[in-house]
């Protein structure tokens, strides 16, 4: 009685789980949101697509609530066409937020102040379009429906402002969405820069620290509690061992000694680095091997930037979406498969339904991933004594026949269905469903520079190397 009390235990768990996770669903789709433009100054252009989408909701809102709610006048006429006034106000929406710079990161002010001017760009977009209708000679628009639409579009893209910022705010506050930042220099400029970025609205930075030419520096604070953590020394140490995100050359290049090593050695990383003008930068014009220079406005800062990462923006923009929506859906969809994989395993070998180990993802990140144990109990304890018949080459270990799969992890792992828990890992923004597998940190600590590159990219589910074939 009391097996079949553990079992019915576990299968709860996994129940608790998955309704937790339906409803964080809001949550989640807001996060999505949240873990690709706060970390890319480059989507102004699609922020400003969903402001514009919200003002046509707004219109279809104001539109039902004139012709069903509104009972002094439940029919509007069919002239002038609805549908052009719509064209019309998305157009005028879309210029009046371009010229009131409303997506601008650099000028946006306090959150008060964005609302305000949000209010009025939709207000100016109605002006402009009342004016439109009168030239075009269209008179029999509802004076209440533009009000309407006003009130229903300035709310929705308030609304949408205001999530922003405070996702924004609280992800700051608890570690999540932010990105790593050490700069390479400790005087005025390297002060000016920091002080930028940390008085940036919103700002989603966190400075580790700066390097400098010289180890009496060390130690030295530059601003506020951000001090000098080492010298350039040990440059190529710290962006293998912590996690960094952006480096910032703050500093004469000329001053620094094998400047275009340094760049290669955090190009070949994937790490962005970013270069404040010294009026130096021919000095490292070289033709990177895999790295796109271009000048970028960092916190308000003029910079050059040399991105190993793709600028497909707006594909990687669709792909964070896919991955938040796909991720939910899914468990949603498969929740009975869960259950029913959670009770076999659980049924059919002792120990836990889940086995849950620490990887390494985005820029060194670590956090656990989940799959379903497809293992005995004490498997890591006899990978030791199996280390002779290792298949794979490098750091990486992989057995064919390996005696500690179980006989339900034989086939889970043939189908792949162990890793159907990594959804919830995708769910939590921690993986992606298709992209580079999760390395163990041992097997990191044996990458050569060239192998860390992979970590640049968000890990996944899924990728090319086990659609085609594994190891074999």
């Amino acid at each position: 009685m009391l097996s079949y009390g553990l079992y019915a235990n576990d299968i709860l768990q996994v129940v608790k789980g998955l309704a937790g996770c339906s409803l964080q669903v809001a949550y989640l789709s807001i996060r999505s949101y949240n873990l690709f433009f706060w970390q890319n100054k480059k989507h102004t252009h699609v922020i400003q697509l969903l402001d514009v989408l919200l003002v046509g909701l707004g219109f279809l809102g104001a539109y039902w609530c004139k012709k069903y709610m509104v009972s002094f006048s439940p029919v509007l006429t069919t002239s002038p066409n609805y549908y052009v006034i719509l064209f019309l106000l998305v157009l005028t929406s879309y210029l009046s937020f371009a010229s009131f710079k409303l997506h601008e990161p650099c000028v946006q002010g306090s959150l008060f102040r964005r609302i305000i001017k949000v209010w009025m760009a939709v207000g100016v977009s109605v002006v402009v379009l009342i004016v439109m209708m009168f030239v075009l000679h269209q008179h029999d628009i509802s004076r209440l429906l533009l009000g309407l639409h006003f009130l229903f579009a300035s709310t929705l893209c308030s609304i949408r402002l205001f999530v922003s910022d405070r996702r924004s705010r609280l992800g700051s506050q608890g570690g999540k969405h932010i990105v790593k930042v050490l700069v390479v220099g400790s005087r005025e400029r390297a002060k000016e820069t920091i002080i930028s970025i940390l008085e940036s609205p919103g700002s989603h930075y966190h400075i580790l620290g700066c390097v400098e030419l010289s180890p009496d520096d060390i130690g030295k604070k530059v601003v506020g509690d951000i001090e000098v953590i080492a010298d350039m020394r040990d440059f190529k140490q710290l962006l293998l061992n912590r996690v960094v995100d952006d480096v910032i050359f703050a500093i004469p290049l000329k001053q620094i000694p094998n400047i275009i090593d340094q760049i290669s050695f955090a190009e070949k990383l994937g790490v962005n680095v970013r270069i404040m003008p010294d009026w130096q930068i021919q000095k490292i014009m070289f033709r990177p091997e895999t790295a796109s220079v271009s000048f970028e406005n960092y916190a308000g800062l003029p910079c050059l930037s040399l991105s190993s990462t793709p600028k497909e923006d707006t594909s990687l923009l669709v792909k964070s979406f896919i991955d938040i929506a796909g991720s939910m859906v899914g468990i949603v969809l498969i929740s009975p498969l869960l259950l029913t994989i959670a009770a076999l395993v659980k049924l059919t070998s002792r120990g836990p339904v889940f086995f849950s180990q620490e990887r390494v993802g985005l820029n060194g990140r670590r956090f656990m991933v989940h799959k379903f144990r497809t293992m005995v109990v004490n498997a890591e304890a006899l990978k030791a004594d199996l280390a002779h018949v290792n298949e794979m080459d490098g750091p990486v270990f992989k057995i064919k026949n390996d005696p500690r799969v179980t006989k339900i992890g034989n086939f889970l792992r043939k189908t792949s269905l162990d890793e159907l828990p990594q959804l919830f890992n995708v769910a939590k923004g921690e993986m992606s469903l298709v992209g580079p597998r999760p390395p163990l940190p041992k097997e990191v600590d044996e990458y050569l520079p060239c192998h860390r590159r992979r970590l640049s990219m968000r890990p996944g589910i899924t990728c090319i190397w086990q659609v085609s074939g594994r190891n074999n």
